[in-house]
């Protein structure tokens, strides 16, 4: 073979060819996951990894109905212990205690609701603040709730008479106490709502207190027979009543949340925030609405979580991570996980069809 000029060419010959070794190659195996389905990767695999953040173990001391069934039980029996010395046995006889026992249980469990979830948030200053506002709040709401619980039981008491129900035996008379107590829980899902600022949280807590307050009031009667009646029975009766009513406010809320972020690790890991209002603060500052505490890097306002309609948007001022790259404003979905600081969130949101 030439080049058709007077240079001379490259000569390649059959023999050449025959001498040329190719390696082996072979197709590099393609990874497969569990399950046996091959995984080909994806242009942004390195960034949706991420670092994994451990899930911590929750505390039974950070769940709504646990804490308000402790506040419930302990606002009971502050004001049954307050109005128990002034309390007259007897169909006739009045003391200042058969006045007082009742406004003074609903003030002060109202004020155990109000306080509850920002003790255990370690929000001594938020605490504080709802706690005055809700002891005149209860307290005006004890006399009116009691009067009106006074006079559905009088009607409920009349017409179980006049169906036969004569004695305390008799279920039908339990059950009228049962819905006249329901006022009870009202009262306390009320006050609850008002210093929450949340109308949602507020119809939450009423509708709570009530199946609580009505479940209370209707074991109260049994209780004091087994008691044979007198103190013991109105301290073990009004316990019940105030652990069953916040118990039923914690189960209620939490079943009927839509939004919210569940700590998966920190200090308040298994902590639930249900996100009532448009816009929900995250931040150092004790009065936040989600406060974060023992972390120097956490600003007072670090974050804010804007709701509009069906959009959830989280605007970071600090750091503010999500698959380990910083972010400064997300449209939240379901399952997204969040760290702030030494904080993980785990955002959730109820599926409507």
């Amino acid at each position: 073979m030439t080049n058709g000029s007077n240079k001379e060419g490259i000569k390649i010959t059959l023999e050449d060819l025959a001498n040329i070794a190719v390696p082996d190659l072979q197709p590099a195996p393609i990874p497969t996951v569990p399950g046996g389905a091959k995984s080909y990767g994806t242009v942004t695999e390195a960034a949706e990894q991420g670092p994994v953040l451990p899930e911590e173990r929750g505390s039974i001391f950070l769940q709504g109905w646990f804490y308000l069934g402790i506040a419930g039980i302990l606002g009971a029996l502050a004001g049954w212990a307050i109005a128990e010395p002034g309390f007259v046995d007897g169909p006739h006889a009045q003391g200042w205690g058969d006045i007082l026992m009742l406004p003074l249980i609903i003030t002060l469990m109202s004020f155990g609701f109000a306080i509850a979830e920002s003790t255990v948030e370690r929000s001594v200053k938020k605490a504080a603040l709802r706690g005055i506002l809700s002891l005149p709040l209860g307290l005006v709401l004890g006399f009116c709730f009691s009067f009106g619980a006074n006079m559905i039981y009088a009607i409920g008491i009349r017409i179980c008479i006049e169906l036969g129900a004569t004695t305390e035996r008799n279920p039908a008379l339990w059950l009228a106490r049962g819905i006249a107590w329901m006022v009870f829980g009202a009262a306390g899902g009320l006050v609850y709502g008002i210093v929450g600022q949340s109308s949602k949280k507020g119809k939450y807590g009423v509708l709570g207190g009530i199946i609580g307050a009505g479940i209370g009031g209707i074991v109260f009667n049994p209780i004091a027979m087994v008691t044979h009646g007198g103190a013991v029975s109105r301290a073990v009766g009004f316990a019940l009543v105030g652990v069953a009513t916040g118990v039923g406010m914690g189960l209620v809320e939490s079943a009927l949340k839509d939004r919210w972020l569940y700590v998966t690790a920190g200090p308040l890991a298994g902590k639930q925030f249900i996100l009532y209002k448009n816009r929900t603060a995250i931040g150092s500052r004790q009065e936040s609405d989600i406060y974060l505490f023992k972390d120097p890097s956490i600003l007072p306002e670090h974050a804010v979580i804007e709701i509009s309609g069906a959009r959830v948007q989280i605007r970071a001022t600090g750091n503010v991570s999500f698959s380990g790259h910083s972010i400064h404003t997300r449209v939240l979905q379901d399952g997204d996980l969040l760290q702030v600081g030494r904080y993980c969130f785990r955002y959730k949101e109820k599926h409507r069809a």
